[in-house]
């Protein structure tokens, strides 16, 4: 299950391992890649968590995590950024990217 957090939350829901997909409505990529995302929440279930920030809607948070490119995925620890993967990705490839950040993470 993917959660949708912003400025107010970000930082309580950022306990543990979480993947965090940085999107904006108006991102082709960002729309191509939001079934996949949502696909691959299921498979990992709580590890990592999964969550979607708008960066329209919170600019603040894309500026503190260096956001540049969207979509931009970051995989963190409490909080603390362990691995970034940066533009579309099919689900296979995609799977494999998560799947090297989550083994940096262990």
């Amino acid at each position: 299950m993917v959660t949708e957090v912003n400025q107010s939350d970000f930082h309580q829901a950022m306990e543990g391992l979480a993947l965090v997909d940085f999107w904006a409505p108006w991102c082709g990529p960002c729309k191509k890649m939001a079934p996949v995302f949502e696909k691959l929440s299921a498979q990992y279930g709580e590890h990592p968590k999964f969550f979607k920030v708008n960066v329209d809607d919170n600019p603040e948070l894309a500026e503190r995590h260096g956001v540049s490119g969207i979509p931009c995925l970051i995989l963190l620890r409490n909080g603390k950024e362990l691995y970034r993967i940066v533009g579309y990705y099919p689900e296979d490839a995609l799977k494999q990217k998560i799947d090297e950040g989550v083994a940096l993470a262990r």
